[in-house]
């Protein structure tokens, strides 16, 4: 059984953390348990239990890792390409080595954060399905969610938060997200995690 923690903190939002369900942990501010119903905080901990589940934690630092290694593969070869000699420029494709140095790197981020966000997806179907009680998670969702659109985490700058969005309930940074963002956005929007939590609804 995963540990649970309280943090001082008056921003409303919760996470869990842990490679496995043996070494994992829940945590909730106690902003977000001034903010929310019973109900709805039963929702949060049933969508945090099921990235405990199935181990997202874990997930999320491989495709990570997998991403950052492509990037790295994508500098080694622009340094190559800068220092390499002049026989492999004559028998290379420089247009090609040039869209792998931009697009690979690329290519790798969306493909994290689409993982992520079907994560989020999953959490949020299980949440639903182990508490009973969808609309009160879809509920807590939207309350997090126009908290956060008054911008970043106080006291914290937007790169620091970015490096842990992934492991926020919300997007701590979804106030500050444009369309184009989304793209690369740890989270789906909450308005279509609410609609899938409807639609749950009308099925249980």
């Amino acid at each position: 059984m995963p540990k649970v923690y309280i943090i001082e903190s008056e921003v409303p939002n919760a996470f869990a953390t842990g490679r496995d369900p043996e070494h994992a942990a829940v945590a909730v501010t106690t902003g977000i348990m001034k903010l929310l119903t019973d109900d709805e905080i039963e929702g949060v901990l049933a969508h945090e239990l099921s990235h405990v589940k199935h181990r997202d934690t874990l997930i999320s630092t491989i495709a990570a890792s997998m991403a950052g290694f492509i990037a790295m593969v994508a500098n080694m070869l622009q340094w190559a390409a800068i220092f390499g000699g002049r026989d492999d420029e004559e028998n290379s494709n420089p247009l090609a080595l040039i869209g792998t140095i931009i697009l690979a790197p690329l290519a790798a981020s969306l493909i994290q954060m689409a993982i992520s966000r079907s994560r989020e997806y999953l959490a949020d179907e299980e949440g639903a399905m182990m508490s009973r009680k969808p609309l009160s998670l879809a509920s807590a969702l939207a309350k997090i969610e126009h908290y956060a659109k008054f911008g970043v985490l106080p006291g914290q700058s937007e790169s620091r938060v970015s490096s842990t969005a992934h492991m926020f309930i919300i997007n701590p940074l979804s106030g500050i997200s444009s369309t184009m963002t989304q793209l690369f956005s740890t989270h789906p929007s909450t308005e279509s995690r609410i609609q899938r939590l409807r639609d749950i609804a009308s099925r249980i």
